[in-house]
């Protein structure tokens, strides 16, 4: 059957090409509950202070990259209601530490480098599908996809598995503890003021979705790996990160807006790796750099991803420090941008025939505003 002609793919090539697209994605929306995104970045950054410092003081200074994975735990379900959050956080909490076992029992195995990225891309559409199913809210899969290239590696032992996945889970756990201690100073949804929560998408839209976040994030990081970058998992989480959308003009909005921002933050933080700073001030830039992105990023996606690049780039730098370094600024550009080309490419050879319409009628609202 042929699609109509507003709904065929070409025609939602030059809707999302349309120059009123930049204007939207670089638009400030209002906050659904301020105080609920300034809350959870500053549980995570709270866990981050009380963990990170210890284990850098510890015998196992070196799983200090894998400790702050674990406070990223307490940035979902700031919007969940009021009996809910305490679960999605125990959930999460146990795909990141998921996340991290087995891509480091994989390298562990002795998996060669093509082996884990597929693994990486098959991790992006299964952790995309887990988060929607149970209702985890922003940051979404990214954060395990993160957790798991972050786990990459050419040679392991299996006490470095298991350290890394118990320093991963007792953090996750303090966040976790954090977050329920300070559950009275968050807003929760009622009758009379809704917080946002995605409906319920159907099992069939859920699995569409999960296969195009894998499939892009396959030919991504592959691409990636094929031109000889160093970090080609970051080409995957640009895919991926344009393919949690639900809507194909948000897909392109996210491209948009994580191109922009990645570019400012790499900058950022390219500077401040040229100084060499100590540990104890990556920390501290660290802490607030979790706690500020959440008070921007629900305001504009590129806003936050001005600090989010940073941000991952210092996480990065901490976990391995002999790969990190200014040198991956300018490659965190480069992934992104291959990343949200090759999102938003799968993103409408992939669309459904209700794609398209949900664009055309996105398209044909704008013009008449």
């Amino acid at each position: 059957m042929t699609a109509p002609k507003d709904h065929l793919r070409r025609h939602a090539v030059r809707d999302l090409l349309h120059p009123h697209r930049v204007k939207d994605s670089m638009a400030l929306a209002r906050q659904p509950s301020l105080r609920n995104s300034a809350l959870a970045g500053l549980q995570a950054g709270t866990a981050a202070a009380i963990a990170l410092p210890l284990v850098w003081l510890s015998p196992w200074s070196h799983l200090l990259g894998f400790a702050s994975l674990g406070a990223l735990v307490a940035l979902f379900g700031r919007f969940a209601p009021e009996r809910s959050r305490n679960r999605i956080l125990l959930l999460c909490a146990l795909c990141q530490v998921t996340a991290v076992l087995s891509m480091s029992l994989v390298a562990w195995l002795g998996a060669p480098l093509p082996v884990q990225l597929a693994l990486l891309a098959l991790f992006c559409g299964a952790f995309l599908f887990v988060g929607l199913t149970g209702g985890f809210g922003p940051p979404g899969a990214l954060i395990f996809v993160f957790a798991a290239a972050a786990s990459m590696s050419s040679s392991m032992t299996l006490g470095q598995v298991f350290e890394r996945a118990a320093a991963t889970a007792i953090i996750a756990l303090l966040a976790w503890a954090i977050c329920a201690a300070t559950e009275t100073f968050r807003h929760h949804p009622t009758e009379e003021r809704p917080l946002p929560a995605d409906p319920p998408l159907p099992v069939r839209h859920r699995l569409i979705m999960a296969v195009r976040a894998a499939a892009g994030a396959g030919i991504a990081v592959f691409a990636s790996h094929a031109l000889g970058a160093h970090h080609p998992a970051w080409a995957a989480m640009g895919a991926l990160a344009v393919l949690q959308g639900t809507h194909l003009h948000i897909n392109m909005n996210r491209a948009l807006q994580r191109t922009v921002g990645t570019t400012v933050g790499a900058v950022l933080a390219w500077a401040l790796l040229i100084q060499d700073p100590s540990v104890w001030v990556l920390i501290a830039v660290l802490v607030a750099l979790q706690i500020l992105t959440e008070i921007v990023i629900g305001a504009n996606y590129a806003l936050g991803q001005v600090l989010v690049t940073p941000m991952a780039l210092l996480m990065t730098h901490l976990a391995a420090p002999q790969a990190g370094g200014p040198q991956m600024a300018p490659e965190r550009v480069l992934d992104t941008l291959l990343g949200a080309a090759v999102g938003i490419s799968i993103a409408v050879l992939l669309s459904t025939i209700d794609d398209r319409r949900h664009l055309a009628e996105h398209q044909a609202k704008s013009r008449n505003e």
